[in-house]
């Protein structure tokens, strides 16, 4: 590029929600996103995994000790808390990055692992899934039903965890895969016991659009910066291709059966007020609560989707 070229604005925001974004964010995003395409206005190249799906993160903490172990299809990189552990063994969080299913790898949670593994003093085990356009649905669902399996079956002896006390989380498309398997752990045989669930600004209804039937904020916030419909809507198609999988509860967990629901650990849920996701995140701890399942629901004011991940 020339000095007397100007740099392209790819993600400019829209003039409707200056007013509305906390000015932190505007600031981060003018510096960072404005100046980057978005994996869907350009053709696709999976060299776009190399840079961390949000720009902005932290520095990953020092922690006991971090180890990768392979699993039959994918990966999953444990971290272990520093000291001995309590008795009857470390409680653990099994943690899905974000991503929409396409972008991510093992490395963009480490901030956030470490934070977990440290502040929590438990074992996080984070999953390297299977992405897509590549590999599609349901692969990333197989890759975290065996990671659940695995850790409770072999968690104790491998790892040193305590498998009464096992934690499922994710962000985004992460928050979609932690839900999702809170519904097959209580399907599997025998039942895996789950202590709780961390569910991050998730999808939770792959069938949601523009229209905003039957969430308000696909449609009020659909201007909103970084995760706008039109990428969304193209992590579900590179994600799951077939439309007739988009209401399948093992795509969109909130329409999963209502003994399963009353089946689900405890919740905290966090959502952003901008985000097209708001409205399937409340709705589906709602779905909880009339279950009867205890949830602690928090809305981020100010913030669009993107922006637990940038706590740097």
């Amino acid at each position: 590029m020339s000095d007397t070229q100007e740099r392209k604005a790819w993600q400019p925001i829209h003039p409707d929600f200056l007013p509305k974004l906390l000015p932190e964010y505007i600031k981060h995003h003018n510096a960072t996103t404005l100046w980057s395409p978005s994996v869907h206005q350009i053709p696709w190249d999976p060299s776009f995994r190399q840079n961390p799906p949000v720009a902005g993160g932290s520095t990953p903490l020092k922690v006991g000790s971090v180890k990768d172990l392979p699993f039959s299809k994918c990966k999953v990189r444990v971290f272990t808390p520093e000291g001995n552990p309590p008795e009857g063994g470390w409680p653990v969080l099994i943690y899905f990055h974000g991503g929409g299913w396409c972008l991510g790898d093992v490395n963009t949670e480490n901030a956030f692992s470490t934070n977990a593994c440290k502040r929590a003093n438990c074992v996080v085990v984070s999953v390297d899934y299977r992405l897509g356009p590549e590999i599609q649905y349901p692969a990333a669902v197989e890759d975290a039903e065996e990671t659940l399996n695995w850790v409770f079956k072999n968690g104790a002896s491998e790892l040193g965890i305590n498998a009464t006390k096992i934690a499922v989380g994710g962000s985004s498309s992460g928050g979609n895969l932690a839900a999702i398997i809170t519904h097959k752990a209580a399907l599997s045989n025998p039942p895996i016991p789950l202590t709780f669930q961390v569910l991050i600004v998730p999808v939770v209804d792959n069938t949601a659009s523009t229209n905003g039937v039957p969430h308000a904020s696909w449609k009020e916030n659909e201007n909103t910066p970084a995760l706008s419909p039109e990428k969304m809507i193209w992590f579900r198609a590179n994600y799951m291709p077939n439309e007739a999988d988009w209401p399948k509860w093992d795509s969109s967990p909130i329409f999963a059966p209502a003994e399963l629901f009353a089946k689900a650990p405890a919740a905290w849920i966090g959502v952003a007020e901008l985000d097209i996701l708001r409205d399937e995140g409340l709705a589906y701890g709602e779905k909880l609560k009339e279950a009867g399942v205890d949830v602690e629901i928090k809305i981020y004011k100010g913030a669009p989707h993107p922006i637990m991940a940038q706590d740097g």
